[in-house]
């Protein structure tokens, strides 16, 4: 084992290692969210051997052009790129937890003394290893078929076409095998959780809520998000407790993937099931698009319930029960569908109504709910008798809406919060309160994208590979360290690896939205008749249960 370790650190290319080393060292620099040292190694590894193949590939070209070339490599000069590399690396190595800390100081998180070192090395390595055995495997294959062909056609069209069928057959493994087969397993573990019935979650007695015994939506058939949404949320009592005054029960819909066959089905069924509530005698009704698994934010819900007294109703409608970016993956337009159709039953609905005597209407969806949500409702549609509003928060980058309006800012403002035209129609807002623009007067529709500058979900940028994202220049957002700095590949790299651990960032950070931040947007852009002073009370109300919450986890 010793030796064919050797041999293998033997065989390595000097100039892969030498661009190995510095992406290794490079990638322990901060990005957007900190990083254990199980994810940091990974990162580091796969930063590594994206380096080496480089390195590898520029000595592939230089011999391709037959430029001339040193034979064999001076044990001397090899000897040196590994001191000089670990001699990098340690460096880079003893100021990973300052740069760990530079985000962790911003989001008032507990400092760590150290980044795991020998661990992350450890991952590192193992993930560095495997990528170059993946590589020389492939290596090997391209060798193989071209050499095979070489025996019928030239050697240069046996290379490449040896080199196409190589990136055919492993593409077909990972694609069709490696992936389909992860998928799979993903789509049967998360409908089983999704179907899992919990025992602290009973179906509703009361008649007027959906699931009950008189609803024509089945319990059992909303799934564990869409029970979760109809069980939690405040109570008449409860919203009536803080402010001191009459408040009534907020409603709320929901229609799983299991109470219908098909996309219209369940939209007609939403209706049917709004319209037994009484959800269109309410002064605001909410369009919901949920996220991948039907999960609805109750950080969104629940404030502009409290905002509204209660006077609320509101319906979410299930696509999936993967997690969002498995569900963008798998069946992207599925969400979209999904979301057309609901809007389409109620809006269309809706616009039957006496504008006078009924709901004002709102859409509201979180990262993949957001994205399809912009989505729902065509302009030229509902131009005559628009919505009244929107709160999307965490876009995802692929938001074609988000992304124009951003492109199109005003050019003083910052892309992480840009300002659009006169502003009187869309606003941006992070965890400052940026709504209140001097001047500004809102016009018929008022949206309102809340996001926040440390969230690689919305601000991934695969331009990264090459160029420095725009929201990367200065001034930077207030929740992104000013060491971030931008390396061509390894940036897109490190955004990455951020957007999959979005998620894991405490309450008001990353792709975790706070519930006051909410409600500054809901405020915005539903105006509820209340004084500041006590919007500033409601914000501490829910300050102090999200406290309460992250301290109990």
């Amino acid at each position: 084992m010793r030796r064919l370790l050797s041999n293998l650190i033997a065989s390595l290319s000097v100039v892969g290692l030498v661009l190995g080393f510095a992406f290794f060292a490079a990638s322990l620099t901060p990005s957007l969210m900190p990083r254990s040292f199980l994810v940091q190694g990974a990162l580091s590894g796969l930063a590594g051997a994206v380096g080496y193949m480089f390195g590898v590939a520029f000595v592939w070209l230089w011999g391709y052009l037959e430029l001339p070339a040193a034979r064999t490599v001076p044990v001397a000069l090899r000897a040196a790129v590994y001191v000089c590399g670990v001699i990098v690396s340690v460096i880079f190595l003893w100021q990973a937890a300052g740069w760990q800390n530079s985000i962790r100081d911003l989001w008032h998180m507990e400092r760590v003394d150290s980044a795991d070192p020998f661990k992350l090395v450890a991952v590192a390595a193992l993930v560095f290893l495997a990528a170059v055995f993946l590589g020389r495997l492939f290596r090997y294959t391209v060798l193989r078929i071209s050499g095979w062909l070489g025996r019928f056609v030239p050697r240069r069209v046996s290379n490449v076409i040896g080199a196409a069928i190589a990136i055919f057959l492993f593409w077909s493994i990972v694609e069709g095998v490696l992936l389909r087969t992860a998928l799979h397993l993903a789509d049967s573990s998360f409908q089983k959780i999704d179907a899992m019935l919990e025992d602290d979650v009973p179906a509703p007695a009361d008649p007027g809520k959906t699931g009950s015994t008189a609803s024509p939506i089945s319990w059992t058939g909303l799934g564990r998000q869409g029970r979760h949404f109809i069980a939690s949320g405040p109570t008449a009592a409860t919203i009536g407790s803080f402010w001191k005054e009459q408040a009534r029960d907020p409603i709320r819909v929901y229609v799983g993937l299991n109470n219908a066959d098909t996309i219209e089905a369940r939209a007609k069924l939403a209706l049917q099931e709004l319209k037994r509530q009484g959800a269109f005698d309410r002064s605001l009704l909410v369009i919901i698009v949920p996220t991948g698994t039907g999960w609805v934010d109750p950080a969104a819900m629940d404030t502009v319930e409290y905002l509204h007294h209660g006077d609320i109703a509101s319906v979410a409608m299930q696509y999936s029960y993967l997690t969002s970016w498995l569900s963008l993956l798998v069946e992207p337009e599925y969400g979209a569908e999904s979301a057309k159709a609901l809007f389409r039953e109620v809006y269309g609905y809706w616009t039957t109504l006496p504008r006078d005597k009924r709901p004002k209407l709102y859409l509201h969806g979180l990262s993949l709910g957001a994205l399809n949500s912009q989505i729902s409702a065509d302009i030229f549609d509902i131009v005559a008798d628009p919505f009244q509003g929107a709160l999307w928060s965490g876009p995802p980058f692929e938001s074609v809406t988000w992304r124009a309006v951003t492109a199109a800012r005003d050019p003083q403002s910052p892309a992480w919060l840009p300002k659009f035209r006169d502003s009187s129609i869309i606003r941006f807002t992070n965890q400052n309160n940026a709504l209140d623009i001097p001047g500004a007067t809102w016009g018929p529709i008022r949206i309102v994208y809340l996001q926040y500058a440390s969230d690689a979900v919305t601000f991934f940028d695969e331009k990264a590979f090459y160029r420095e994202p725009e929201w990367m220049r200065r001034p930077r957002g207030p929740d992104v360290t000013p060491s971030l700095r931008w390396f061509p590949a390894l940036t897109m790299l490190q955004l990455l690896f951020d957007m999959a651990i979005a998620t894991t960032s405490p309450m008001g950070y990353g792709h975790v939205y706070a519930p006051q931040h909410y409600i500054d947007g809901w405020v915005a852009v539903t105006a509820p008749q209340i004084e500041p002073a006590r919007i500033d009370d409601l914000k501490r109300y829910f300050e102090a249960q999200s406290a309460s919450i992250e301290g109990h986890d």
